[in-house]
């Protein structure tokens, strides 16, 4: 086989378990935010600012590494 497969391969798998953990995270971010604001619904902006800031955090790094990815499946 050639090498490329391999690295079409393993760009395919990084950039799944990328998305998965990205869902992860944001999902129990969501989750919290959730709880929190039915713990004390009178901070809801700040608990819903937070969320939004750390979702594209989040965001950012996924993007970052499926760039990665992508550049390792076109090397």
């Amino acid at each position: 086989m050639a090498p490329q497969v391999f690295a079409y391969l393993a760009a395919g798998l990084g950039a799944g378990l990328v998305i998965l953990g990205a869902a992860f995270g944001i999902g129990k971010l969501a989750a919290a935010a959730m709880e929190a604001a039915g713990r004390q619904p009178e901070a809801i902006g700040k608990i819903q600012t937070a969320m939004i800031i750390s979702a594209a955090l989040i965001e950012g790094v996924t993007f970052f590494a499926l760039a990665i990815c992508i550049l390792l499946a076109l090397k």
